[in-house]
């Protein structure tokens, strides 16, 4: 996982092209919004970062699970981020209404990151906060096999 946290006016302003309508108001509100990204070469730090550095050349040999593992694996992280972030006693607002093309335009094009979703972190407006949606019962969302 990369993070770019937008905390200024002007940071958030780069940010409003990309945004979908419903995103606007509340991104603009929030103390701070992050960018949770990934790096499409993460590999090139698995000599730091992981046990096994000769797995490097596997995933430069190969887009397609570099593309996949990339992903998941901020999604994954993002997961804890986002735990942690409520441990705190912040509220989180991920999202994913937003054009990817254009933000990492405005702030990737001289990097390998690419943005996965927007997290919108702070503390909200308790009488502003939707109910929670309806879900979807145990045996249509899981299997036992």
């Amino acid at each position: 996982m990369r993070l770019v946290f937008l905390t200024s006016a002007s940071a958030k302003a780069r940010l409003v092209p990309a945004l979908s309508p419903g995103n606007l108001e509340k991104t603009l509100a929030a103390p701070v919004t992050a960018i949770v990204a990934y790096d499409i070469r993460f590999y090139e730090w698995l000599r730091k970062t992981w046990h096994n550095p000769a797995a490097r050349d596997t995933f430069a040999a190969d887009e397609a699970l570099t593309s996949i593992t990339a992903i998941r694996n901020s999604s994954i992280q993002a997961g804890f981020l986002i735990v942690a972030a409520r441990a705190l006693g912040l509220d989180c607002g991920p999202m994913s209404g937003f054009d990817s093309v254009k933000v990492d335009a405005e702030f990737f094009s001289d990097s390998n990151w690419r943005s996965n979703f927007l997290c919108n972190l702070g503390r909200g407006d308790p009488s502003r906060l939707l109910p929670r949606q309806p879900r979807l019962e145990f045996d249509e969302a899981c299997q036992l096999l």
